[in-house]
């Protein structure tokens, strides 16, 4: 069998024959450093696939690009929107025009990410079809607790914006 003995044992050899692996990859076998340490090397074999530079121009550039054209957009937006009096506060709270629906589905879509699906279906395979419904229901009490404590802050301070206004409108100024 190609692989060396000092880097492969018998049995890792014996499970790649019995399913047809005849010959192992040069990566495997090249040098001591891959004898002694594997999976160590690199698939470029040392040399990385582009030079630095081109790396510093991929994000310098597409940063540069991406932030004239925003100004460019916001500048247009002024002059042909008739928007120049939009203040900070209005562009950043979207002018309080986010109805119920839209801030819901940005809470299950910043809840519902990579890790919480391959873990969905872990629990989907350990424990059946009702897995996924106890995982999701032990989750969903925080995004209900979260959602009542939204509208009794909007009760309190309707309109701040951070967490420093909600405490000065709760306990005044001394807080």
């Amino acid at each position: 069998f190609p692989c060396e003995a000092s880097f492969a044992s018998a049995n890792f050899t014996d499970s790649l024959a019995s399913v047809g692996v005849t010959t192992c990859p040069v990566s495997w076998t090249v040098g001591a450093k891959a004898a002694s340490f594997p999976g160590q090397d690199s698939y470029f074999q040392g040399a990385t696939p582009l030079d630095t530079w081109v790396g510093y121009v991929v994000v310098i550039g597409f940063g540069a690009l991406f932030s004239i054209f925003t100004t460019i957009v916001v500048y247009l937006d002024k002059t042909f929107a008739g928007n120049a009096s939009m203040t900070s506060e209005h562009f950043n709270t979207a002018g309080r025009m986010v109805k119920t629906g839209l801030t819901a589905s940005v809470i299950v879509s910043q809840w519902t990410w990579a890790a919480t699906l391959l873990q969905s279906s872990n629990v989907a395979w350990q424990y059946g079809v009702s897995g996924p419904f106890w995982y999701a229901s032990g989750a969903t009490i925080q995004v209900l607790l979260f959602g009542v404590l939204a509208i009794s802050l909007k009760d309190i301070a309707p309109s701040a914006h951070t967490m420093c206004e909600i405490v000065r409108a709760r306990w005044g100024k001394a807080a």
